[in-house]
């Protein structure tokens, strides 16, 4: 099974994970405070993540949903992208990411 590190503010920790499984789905299922606030459907970038730049290259092109979407993320990088649209596989073990120091939620109900 191929491993991700996760990097939160400054600490890593490393899972080892199935593929087919979402970087956002991997971050929740191992208390990893990555926001996702629309549960995975690319209606927000708060599952916003900076990808290693040795890896960036390996992951699949970003869809132009995924572009609009990381436009409103908060320290966007030339290496960022979202969570929910980094799917694991044998290809990405070894997969290290960084979680940015804060996110931009447009989906709060603002009263």
């Amino acid at each position: 099974m191929p491993k991700i590190t996760f990097v939160v503010n400054g600490e890593e920790k490393t899972f080892e994970v199935p593929n087919g499984i979402s970087v956002l789905e991997i971050a929740h299922k191992n208390g990893i405070p990555l926001e996702g606030a629309c549960e995975g459907s690319l209606a927000c970038s708060t599952c916003h993540v900076i990808v290693d730049p040795q890896w960036y290259g390996k992951l699949k092109g970003a869809t132009e949903d995924e572009e609009d979407m990381l436009d409103l993320a908060f320290g966007l990088t030339h290496t960022s992208r979202l969570g929910c649209q980094i799917m694991m596989s044998d290809v990405l073990d070894g997969l290290k990411v960084t979680l940015p120091s804060a996110t931009r939620n447009m989906m709060v109900d603002k009263k």
